[in-house]
């Protein structure tokens, strides 16, 4: 299958580089000195679940040279997708899939927008897994998961093809029939769980075991449930009581990388994560406080780095 990796991150690049691995036709779209590294001397990929290896050394920063392809695997920042989603046009043709699994809830809204929902599929990830330095991704500990499906839900042939080439390449992935349900049940926990964690600077062993701490993502989890529900999104009570699981689960030391690129300094997605809750809220006419609150917080520190302060 011919794909191309929109984003080489932590994501892009350790799920692309298995597929990569795998014996798939994959292209990685990187840029700067991580693109010059990756052609230099191949995609390094350094996994706690999947071991060490090379993925491969297809690389460049022009769509324009890959041309159509199968799939696109959109992985990019949300605050990218303004110049990201049509810097992909090259890459689709009759039947390319672009699946995106960013963080966030709209991001397959924004690609049928521009391709039609008959070329997008949506996704989610469970994974930490960063840039190690130029060249090298890391996936860290025992957790890397992946779910996709139609965005209206059920399952297409083009969903098993999918399916059966990230199960080849060594995905732990699951092709859902109700593919929105699983994005909104991450959306919930991401959003609660990051925005507090970047409020607060502290682990997942502090926050998950400090009443008034998690009492606080519960209540953020309960607030996106009710906007999801008054949009008549497929969400359900079970979520809230996922999401503390899901808490419970990770790291005792870890950190959402929504509160380390605070702490880095470096950009940030508040709006795709945090920021919408309150627009779909306001437009929903569910009130938000507690996500709202999280939301002032965090803005003031995220105008700072966007000014570069």
């Amino acid at each position: 299958m011919k794909i191309a990796v929109m984003g080489t991150g932590g994501v892009g690049g350790y799920f692309g580089g298995l597929l990569a691995r795998a014996g798939e036709d994959v292209t990685f779209i990187a840029r700067g000195p991580h693109l010059q590294a990756i052609k230099n001397s191949g995609l390094r990929v350094f996994s706690d679940l999947s071991g060490e290896f090379v993925a491969g050394s297809q690389a460049t920063d022009n769509p324009d040279e890959i041309g159509h392809v199968d799939l696109v695997l959109y992985t990019v920042k949300m605050y990218h997708n303004e110049e990201a989603i049509p810097f992909i046009a090259p890459l689709v043709g009759d039947g390319t899939v672009v699946l995106t699994v960013q963080n966030g809830i709209d991001n397959g809204d924004r690609l049928v927008e521009a391709y039609g929902e008959e070329h997008v599929m949506v996704g989610m990830v469970g994974v930490q897994a960063r840039i190690r330095e130029p060249g090298a991704v890391e996936q860290l500990g025992q957790f890397g998961m992946a779910a996709f499906g139609e965005i209206p839900g059920g399952i297409t042939d083009r969903g098993r093809r999918l399916y059966d080439v990230f199960k080849n390449g060594g995905w732990n992935v699951e092709l859902s029939d109700n593919a929105m349900g699983a994005v909104w049940r991450k959306y919930l926990f991401l959003t609660s769980a990051a925005g507090v964690n970047a409020v607060t600077q502290i682990p997942y062993s502090d926050m998950r075991t400090i009443p008034e701490t998690r009492e606080l993502i519960r209540q953020s989890c309960a607030e996106i449930l009710a906007v999801g529900k008054a949009r008549g999104a497929p969400v359900d009570d079970s979520m809230v009581d996922w999401s503390m699981t899901q808490l419970d689960n990770f790291p005792p030391d870890g950190m959402a990388s929504l509160a380390k690129d605070f702490r880095g300094g470096n950009r940030v997605e508040l709006e795709g994560i945090v920021g919408t809750v309150l627009r779909m809220g306001i437009e929903a006419g569910v009130p938000t406080p507690v996500n709202s609150t999280i939301y002032a917080l965090l803005k003031p520190a995220a105008m700072r780095i966007e000014a570069g302060l």
